[in-house]
């Protein structure tokens, strides 16, 4: 194992307290419990955003921190979930008087702790919701997982969402949008090596040199299955068809709040691309795949989009959800409207995205 760390036990933290160094000016780091908030929190007359996982992911989350997107994030250990200790904590500070909206990915830990989090800031009389990510149709059911993955869909969701805080979007309107950036977004990726958490030492799993697995997770999770490798255009090609053709489908956002009976295992439709659709395309690096081949992917992306009508109004590119060091990529599409698109182009200033400002 060849990594810039001291000692493994120690990376998370003296990552933060870097990253708190370096963009004083947009964020502060909490320690004991750990989380990062906005420099100016809590802003008084705005919905707070908060997100959260396991760290290894950078920029996501805590790299989102700022105007235009998350109030505060809550890293847990490499590829672990935060627990409801800091995410109370991040809540108590952050909340300037309208309410909390919890950002979740689907997966086991994120989605039990942040629901103990809402329900122990909900009994201190803060008002607090959760927002399920299940963007991930690689997926639908397995052994790894309870139901389809939160991906890349969760950047999305914290910018969108992020725009409408700043506009001053109430937390039920909020949430609302929250749930649509969701439904209308789809994601699935692809490895070509395995990544080294550093207090384990070792490659996470196997994957020999001319293999591939398609589907896999942000963890290092098994995907669909694996493949020998291809060109970039047949990887980007199945990748873009397997989200295209995915819906429409069913899904369950379980909600965690006062009005449960209201919210509850509530069954949505994702309504399928179609003919003259716009979408936002983002192709995501997974840590290790330099910059130069992710145009390439995006080409054939392009392509395909055409093919099946769909009309490429907004882009995102480069490393914006990773696994450590892992090589590989992910494609989203989301679903545009109107409302969507203009919220996405709204100023945002954090250290991992920032335009308009």
């Amino acid at each position: 194992m060849k990594k810039l760390i001291n000692h493994p036990e120690d990376v998370v933290r003296e990552s933060l307290e870097g990253f708190s160094l370096a963009y004083a000016d947009l964020v502060k780091v909490h320690f004991d419990p750990t989380f990062v908030y906005r420099a100016d929190a809590p802003v008084s007359g705005k919905v707070a955003l908060i997100s959260g996982g396991g760290s290894g992911h950078e920029p996501m989350h805590t790299g989102y921190v700022g105007r235009g997107m998350l109030s505060a994030a809550c890293p847990g250990a490499i590829f672990t979930s935060p627990t409801p200790d800091q995410m109370l904590e991040a809540a108590r500070t952050v909340d300037g008087g309208q309410g909390v909206l919890f950002i979740v990915k689907n997966y086991s830990g994120d989605v039990m702790n942040f629901s103990m989090a809402a329900d122990l800031a909900r009994s201190e009389g803060l008002r607090a919701l959760n927002i399920l990510i299940d963007d991930d149709v690689a997926v639908k059911n397995s052994l790894y997982t309870q139901g389809r993955r939160g991906v890349g869909a969760t950047v999305l969701a914290e910018k969108i969402c992020g725009a409408a805080a700043e506009r001053g979007y109430d937390l039920p309107r909020l949430a609302d949008l929250c749930r649509r950036v969701n439904l209308n977004a789809r994601s699935m990726g692809v490895a070509l090596t395995s990544c080294t958490v550093p207090a384990v030492g070792h490659p996470t799993f196997d994957l020999a040199e001319d293999q591939i697995e398609l589907g896999i997770g942000i963890h290092g999770e098994p995907g669909q299955r694996r493949a020998q490798l291809k060109p970039a255009d047949e990887i980007a090609e199945f990748l873009t068809l397997s989200i295209i053709e995915d819906g429409p489908y069913q899904r369950t956002v379980s909600e965690w709040n006062e009005e449960k009976e209201e919210w509850q295992d509530l069954a949505l439709e994702s309504p399928p691309l179609k003919y003259g659709d716009s979408v936002l395309a983002f192709v995501n690096s997974m840590g290790g795949t330099p910059a130069i081949e992710l145009p390439i992917l995006y080409r054939k992306l392009a392509q395909v989009c055409e093919k099946k009508g769909l009309r490429i109004a907004r882009t995102l590119m480069g490393p914006y959800i990773t696994s450590l060091e892992m090589a590989g990529c992910s494609i989203t599409l989301l679903k545009l409207d109107e409302e969507l698109a203009s919220l996405w182009d709204d100023p945002v200033k954090t250290p991992g995205l920032r335009w308009g400002i």
